[in-house]
């Protein structure tokens, strides 16, 4: 008798609380910058933020993404995370 597998858990780089994996979005970095990853399935080095916008806000401001993906995120990158990070709120919101 096998016992079930436990879901896989994932901390959020701002706040450091766990969840579950799908619970949280993916960021990951590429060879063409930093981009989200909806999937989860990307190649390359991924982080994990909670779907709040104060975790976004604390990711992006405090250079704790940037300490997560060890590399320095562009501001192309910073702006295109920051949209993605507005529009979250905004559908959190409705």
């Amino acid at each position: 008798m096998t016992t079930p597998k436990a879901p896989p858990q994932r901390t959020c780089v701002a706040c450091r609380s766990t969840a579950g994996k799908r619970e949280l979005v993916r960021v990951v970095r590429t060879a063409d910058g930093v981009e989200v990853d909806l999937t989860g399935k990307k190649a390359g080095r991924g982080a994990y933020l909670c779907r709040e916008g104060a975790c976004w806000e604390t990711a992006l401001s405090k250079g704790r993404l940037d300490a997560a993906l060890r590399t320095k995120l562009s501001s192309g990158d910073r702006g295109r995370l920051a949209e993605f990070a507005a529009a979250l709120r905004e559908s959190v919101a409705v």
